[in-house]
């Protein structure tokens, strides 16, 4: 069963919110940042890069950073630019974009559930990514930033979100992106009594973004347990920020590859290579779109080609059966030498919301052969989960981002 709790959400005054809200810390570098918070001087993102409020000579991870971070959010507290609810509730939060919405319950996770595998993962953390963030969410005292996470449908969750969200809205703007972003506070005390019964009747929830913002959050639970050997599990520092959405709710985005040479071979020779393993389906000057599973592009030398694997090559392992698994052990490793694309410098990732244009126009500049993915299925992700593997690298984009700043779960 899953522990998914309401919480008194410190959240954005309903006149700060759209000025406050902000896409994830770690979709921008230091400049972009910077950038971003000149333009928007309320921008959560000065808290959740507080380096933003530095010049040049102070490092990203130096300690007044930390410490600004923490002065910053309270003091913004303290002064009204947000408020924190009287009890604790849920969050009904709606994000739509290009006229799809999904929306999601706000709520917290146990960390117990994350440690014994009811929350499930499907990638691996790497410790240098946890740091910013352990020290970010310990220095601070709150989790600002909310773990994306899926769970298979449950009608009764549906009925009260579906009757809430008929409601009047907290929150209701539509952020620079053009994301409209809308927020309705589930108080009523049947409400949050059926949902979190429904959640306890739940064997598996799933990560689907935020791995490193959850291991981080797990691992600061942690010491504040090692610092208080008294606790009783009811301490805010056991649970974590999320935000749950059913699986009918969410669309994966593709994630394509461009690499920058054919490793030796020419057009022609590369192309046969492929052909040994795929068959090819269509070639056009026009840009080509897979369209089922099974299914790649290639863009090379002004040309879209269309191919699918070929059944040789498919399983039905949950894996080893992925396109960017396919392709990773029979096209970029034995066609283009590239064993390890987390660490070859030869190959780049493009999230699907680029777009295949993205790809040729990488190809125009620093990139000679590109790779349009059709994309992995949600049910594909709670598969490997649930087998308790690992998908290959870069196999997944969410779209649209969960924004920081819209809650905040004080520990």
């Amino acid at each position: 069963m899953a522990t998914i709790k309401p919480f008194r959400a410190i959240r954005p005054a309903v006149e700060y919110a759209s000025e406050i809200a902000a896409l994830p810390y770690d979709v921008y570098n230091r400049a972009e940042a910077c950038r971003e918070v000149k333009h928007k001087p309320h921008s959560f993102l000065r808290i959740d890069r507080a380096e933003t409020n530095f010049d040049d000579t102070v490092d990203t991870y130096a300690d007044e950073v930390y410490k600004k971070a923490h002065d910053m959010l309270w003091q913004w507290v303290e002064e009204g630019y947000f408020i924190r609810d009287d009890a604790p509730c849920y969050y009904i939060y709606e994000l739509t974009m290009d006229g799809r919405s999904q929306t999601g319950i706000v709520a917290c996770a146990a960390i117990d559930d994350y440690e014994s595998g009811v929350i499930k993962k499907h990638e691996n953390t790497r410790a240098e990514k946890e740091r910013d963030r352990i020290r970010h969410v310990d220095e601070t005292g709150a989790q600002t930033g909310p773990i994306f996470l899926a769970y298979r449908n449950r009608a009764d969750i549906d009925e009260v979100t579906k009757r809430v969200t008929a409601q009047r809205c907290e929150y209701d703007f539509t952020a620079d992106d053009g994301v409209r972003h809308r927020v309705w506070v589930v108080s009523d005390g049947a409400d949050i009594d059926v949902i979190e019964a429904s959640f306890a009747a739940t064997d598996s929830i799933y990560i689907a973004d935020g791995h490193h913002r959850a291991a981080s959050a797990v691992k600061v639970g942690q010491k504040r347990r090692a610092e208080h050997p008294g606790y009783d599990g009811s301490e805010e520092f056991n649970f974590f920020l999320s935000v749950l959405f059913p699986e009918q709710e969410l669309s994966i985005m593709d994630y394509n590859r461009v690499v920058s040479d054919l490793y030796g071979l020419s057009d022609d020779e590369f192309l046969d290579r492929i052909r040994q393993v795929a068959v090819e389906i269509k070639k056009s000057g026009d840009i080509l779109h897979p369209e089922k599973k099974g299914e790649f592009v290639v863009y090379l030398s002004g040309e879209w080609y269309l191919f699918e694997f070929s059944d040789e090559v498919k399983n039905d392992d949950p894996v080893d059966g992925l396109d960017v698994a396919l392709l990773q052990d029979h096209v970029l490793s034995p066609i283009l030498g590239i064993d390890d694309p987390t660490t070859d410098d030869r190959i780049d990732f493009i999230g699907g919301i680029r777009g295949f244009e993205e790809l040729r126009r990488r190809c125009s500049e620093d990139m000679k052969v590109a790779f349009g993915m059709y994309p992995t299925s949600i049910g594909e992700l709670f598969a490997v989960a649930d087998a308790g593997r690992l998908m290959p690298p870069k196999s997944t984009w969410f779209e649209p981002k969960l924004r920081s700043g819209l809650f905040i779960h004080e520990i």
